[in-house]
């Protein structure tokens, strides 16, 4: 078996470990040499405790370009290379005396098992003595000084853009809220609502659910749907579809043929590079029967008195719009007594980075053969409790159950 922490201490390139707050989780061997530190003085410690900028230096941005980009990583997910930084270094030998020195950083993202940012990995390459050893070339000289101040005009960038994408964030959330129908009333069902959004930018605001009486009054239509994507367009595409479904729904004859014209209508909305899904359930309340259709979503999960779980998956078809001809889809059906719950959710209440989508479903199942007796409000709140990583959630959230 491979020691991987060995590994790590014996790597050539100097690495550490930091949690999303920045403290140092670990330090490998050649970092603490070029920080010139022991692990003592790092391990435990906030990243600019260790490291401060140069206080006599007015113009000193390395804490606040490195701080910048852990951060990104942490809310993104993705890779961050800096620009060349010089980033000035108390010495360990002389307390309050900052040396001069020329960095190369990279940053990038250790995923946890649900998929959220565990840890970051933070690798330096020191290149003052490249530095130094052009110095007499004046030339060079005024290359390396451009070069750093667009490296400083690429970080003052790239933060303009995370806080355009946060506002844009903040935005699309509450065109979410808005669009999607009250948690409470839900007419005359036993019935609960939640949407949780993601703890970052990326894939949220494309999840919905809806809950809609038929005329007649003796039928409902239950869904749910989601827009892979992330921020405004998801969230439009996503009020789009939600009020197309909803409409279908009450003048379909069931949920393959309202799915069906939903499908033709998101070609229309949605671009090639999104995929939409959904799922909708017509609940026969006089006949205690349910027919249910699926494109491309997962399976609902239907619970019985007598604490067996059901998944309803025997009529599943590609995502919306993803057939260019025109196919009748399947549709199924079961059959419910009273106080069965119904459970429709989105990828976000079970799907895990590396994580097998039948040991997900698994642990939803188990969850609801544990709180099934409790009402549709106390349910729903237990299968957050169990289901959503203490970190915050990678995708966002939504979830209907429904007390039969």
């Amino acid at each position: 078996m491979i020691d991987y922490q060995a590994v790590f201490h014996a790597l050539p390139t100097a690495v550490a470990l930091l949690t999303p707050e920045l403290v140092y989780v670990d330090a490998n061997e050649a970092y603490l040499s070029v920080a010139g530190r022991s692990r003592r003085q790092v391990v435990g410690r906030y990243i600019f405790d260790v490291f401060p900028d140069n206080p006599d230096d007015p113009e000193a941005s390395g804490t606040r370009n490195l701080a910048a980009s852990l951060r990104r990583v942490a809310a993104t997910g993705q890779r961050d290379g800096m620009a060349l930084q010089r980033y000035d270094v108390e010495s360990p030998d002389r307390p309050g005396v900052f040396e001069e020195r020329y960095w190369s950083l990279v940053n990038g993202p250790v995923f946890a098992p649900d998929g959220t940012v565990a840890l970051l990995l933070h690798r330096v390459e020191e290149v003052t003595e490249l530095i130094r050893a052009r110095g007499g070339d004046e030339r060079t000289q005024v290359l390396e000084a451009d070069l750093y101040a667009r490296g400083r005009e690429l970080q003052e960038v790239n933060e303009r853009l995370r806080l355009a994408h946060a506002r844009e964030h903040e935005v699309a959330l509450q065109l979410q809220e808005a669009m999607l129908p009250a948690p409470s009333p839900l007419g005359r069902h036993r019935a609960a609502v939640r949407y949780r959004p993601a703890v970052a930018s990326l894939n949220v605001c494309g999840d919905w659910y809806d809950i809609v009486d038929r005329p007649g009054g003796n039928r409902t239509v239950v869904t749910v749907g989601d827009v892979v994507g992330h921020g405004l367009r998801a969230a439009g595409v996503m009020g789009q579809l939600r009020s197309a479904l909803s409409a279908a729904s009450l003048v379909a004859d069931g949920p393959a043929q309202a799915l069906e014209v939903l499908g033709r209508y998101a070609r229309s909305v949605n671009d090639d590079e999104a995929t939409a899904t959904a799922a909708s359930v017509f609940i026969d309340w006089a006949g205690q029967s349910l027919t249910y259709s699926s494109a491309g979503h997962l399976p609902p999960v239907l619970w019985h008195p007598d604490g067996t779980v059901a998944y309803l998956d025997q009529a599943t078809d590609p995502p919306l719009g993803a057939r260019p001809e025109h196919t009748v889809r399947p549709e199924a059906h079961a059959t419910f007594t009273e106080d069965c719950v119904l459970v429709l959710y989105t990828d976000g209440l079970v799907e895990r980075r590396y994580e097998d989508i039948d040991v997900s479903l698994a642990r939803l199942a188990h969850s609801i053969a544990r709180h099934g007796t409790e009402d549709p409000e106390r349910l729903a709140d237990a299968l957050l409790t169990d289901l959503l990583p203490p970190a915050g959630l990678a995708d966002d959230t939504a979830l209907v159950v429904v007390r039969l």
